[in-house]
């Protein structure tokens, strides 16, 4: 299915051709509790059809929030879903749109996944996971982070709306930013890279890095190229998954409350050390560093690692040495598998510790 990205401040004129087009009666509308300071809120609400509001989720979204919402979707007899919000609101989203023609006397999780006719539209306020253009979502079942992953998810229409960015908080901007940032970068060195995923690549970190000052500033146009940067970050993951950087940062996340896209972004020029001491992809990273704007791939991570300092000054992280070994269990194999050098148990061990002592 070919994703339809739209690039408009006219949502409400846009929504009324897609529910007419779709032949849409009804929509849920995910939003998380972000959607009543918005200055688009009274607009959106104005739909030209019929809607139910489901925003009964946590920031890290639990499985029984998602079940909460498939209720309620067939309850209100919805026929589409739309998302308005960040990351969580997008992911709740994709998941009520999958597990909604489901069995609902057995556990989503376990069934088998399939497509179905329900439309999802997705319209993201933050710009950092670009998880309006991806096949994947993150919910918590049992404790425990699953991650959800299906082409039928990856939203058929998303709606870039620059006007939703004004209103972030310059912290949540600064850390959303960071992990578009990141996306761009370990979607490139991945080992799932495809030519098309790093033309993505390129072009997130092209206009993430171009338009930074001004989207840091809360400038219209920075703000609308940076949902454009986060976008095609999420187009470039889509296509190869992330890799170390995210693997080690959940943790960070779940242990310390650091956010993601912080949390990333402090993972990131310690794992690129020490692949670029070994020696790996040099004209891969050659080009990245070119990217970030030096010829010397060291100087464009003593970059990065400069640009924690400006962006965050005094603002430290508290962590603690002696978690390493919580830290260090905590990385997912699995993503580990898309990273272009094999990290060992020591390794990341030093790498985190590394981080520690680096950040705190």
């Amino acid at each position: 299915m070919a994703q339809q990205i739209i690039s408009t401040t006219d949502v409400k004129g846009y929504l009324g051709q897609i529910f007419e087009k779709e032949k849409i009666h009804k929509v849920l509308l995910v939003c998380d509790g972000a959607f009543d300071y918005l200055q688009t809120k009274d607009e959106y609400m104005a739909l030209d059809i019929p809607y139910a509001i489901f925003n009964e989720f946590t920031p890290n979204p639990l499985y029984e929030d998602v079940v909460k919402g498939v209720k309620l979707f067939r309850e209100e007899e919805c026929d589409a879903v739309l998302a308005i919000g960040g990351g969580s609101s997008i992911d709740v989203a994709k998941c009520i749109k999958l597990y909604s023609s489901m069995n609902d006397t057995k556990v989503y999780l376990e069934q088998e996944y399939k497509e179905n006719d329900v439309t999802l539209i997705a319209i993201p306020t933050t710009s950092g996971t670009g998880s309006e253009s991806t096949r994947y979502a993150v919910i918590y079942y049992e404790g425990k982070k699953q991650s959800v992953t299906h082409d039928s998810i990856v939203p058929k229409y998303a709606i870039l709306d620059y006007r939703n960015l004004v209103t972030l908080p310059l912290y949540q901007k600064k850390c959303t930013m960071l992990d578009a940032l990141c996306q761009s970068i370990e979607s490139w060195w991945s080992v799932n890279a495809t030519e098309k995923s790093r033309e993505y690549s390129r072009h997130a970190l092209n206009t993430l890095m171009f338009n930074m000052k001004d989207y840091i500033a809360n400038k219209e146009d920075g703000n609308a190229e940076m949902l454009e940067a986060s976008n095609y970050a999420g187009k470039a993951i889509n296509i190869t998954q992330t890799t170390a950087a995210h693997a080690m940062s959940y943790k960070l996340t779940s242990l310390y409350g650091i956010p993601h896209g912080r949390a990333v972004f402090m993972c990131l020029p310690s794992i690129w050390k020490l692949m670029e001491a070994r020696s790996i992809l040099p004209d891969v990273f050659s080009d990245i560093a070119y990217m970030l704007g030096y010829t010397c791939v060291a100087d464009a991570i003593g970059y990065l690692e400069s640009l924690n300092e400006q962006l965050f000054e005094n603002d430290k992280v508290t962590m603690n040495e002696g978690d390493i070994e919580i830290l260090v269990k905590s990385v997912n194999p699995t993503r580990l598998k898309n990273n272009p050098l094999e990290l060992t148990e020591d390794m990341i061990r030093s790498l985190y510790m590394d981080i520690i002592k680096k950040y705190q």
